[in-house]
């Protein structure tokens, strides 16, 4: 693609990696689609955001930014009065508004289990860090995956700081209320509730809401077409 030619930034959330999105990436590339995922530090929703914009400013080009889970928070913080983003992707993730955290909005309707299959432990440089019990992990984050692969997930998970589920989103206004918006979901979700990702869709003017039959929290890794089609045609619609 040419380089005025929306780039797709790719923004993982909490217990997992850039790897997750592995599926998604080669279809991306197989339709010429510019693609970078980035490895979101998970320490907090201000550090994390200001990170991802300063990736956004060294490429240079528009860009269509993708949060999973948590990293749903992070790309609505990114695009806060940001003109080099043109469209926000939320796959299976939190789309919150000024001052909600994740676990406020977990909270918000029933059917999160994630809460009792997390372990913590104190940080030294103050606070916990959080991650999935592996014993847990395959059903509560990867139902539908192997569940040869989703023990290797469990196993590379990628830890997240209480301070990063509890922070509110700053700023005056959610970026998703001036940037379109597209959602892509899991319908046997159990960390984030397929009724809470419809809500927000909702709330948020949704150009797209497509929601997965027995999709999990892995959506990525499980049902990467769709999340890629869904990807593909915000990109579509910016370019």
């Amino acid at each position: 693609m040419s380089s005025t030619q929306p780039i797709v930034l790719l923004v993982h959330g909490a217990f997992a990696g850039s790897d997750s999105w592995d599926g998604v990436v080669e279809r991306l590339l197989a339709r010429s689609v510019d693609v970078v995922a980035v490895a979101n530090p998970l320490r907090s929703v201000t550090g994390d955001a200001e990170y991802v914009r300063d990736v956004i400013a060294a490429i240079g080009r528009p860009v269509v930014l993708v949060g999973h889970s948590y990293g749903g928070i992070v790309v609505t913080g990114a695009a806060a009065d940001n003109d080099a983003v043109k469209a926000l992707v939320y796959v299976a993730a939190f789309a919150p508004d000024t001052g909600e955290s994740a676990l406020q909005l977990s909270q918000k309707f029933p059917g999160s289990t994630l809460g009792e299959t997390l372990i913590g432990y104190p940080l030294t440089s103050g606070g916990n860090e959080l991650r999935i019990r592996g014993d847990a992990f395959p059903t509560q984050f990867a139902a539908d995956v192997p569940t040869e692969r989703a023990v290797v997930m469990a196993a590379e998970q990628r830890p997240v700081t209480e301070l990063a589920l509890s922070e509110g989103l700053p700023g005056a206004e959610a970026a998703w209320r001036r940037v379109p918006s597209w959602f892509v979901y899991g319908e046997e979700d159990r960390n984030i509730p397929a009724e809470l990702e419809r809500f927000m869709a909702e709330r948020a003017g949704s150009r797209s809401t497509t929601g997965v039959t027995g999709g999990s929290h892995a959506l990525s890794v499980s049902h990467p077409a769709e999340v890629a089609a869904t990807i593909i045609e915000a990109v579509e619609a910016v370019a």
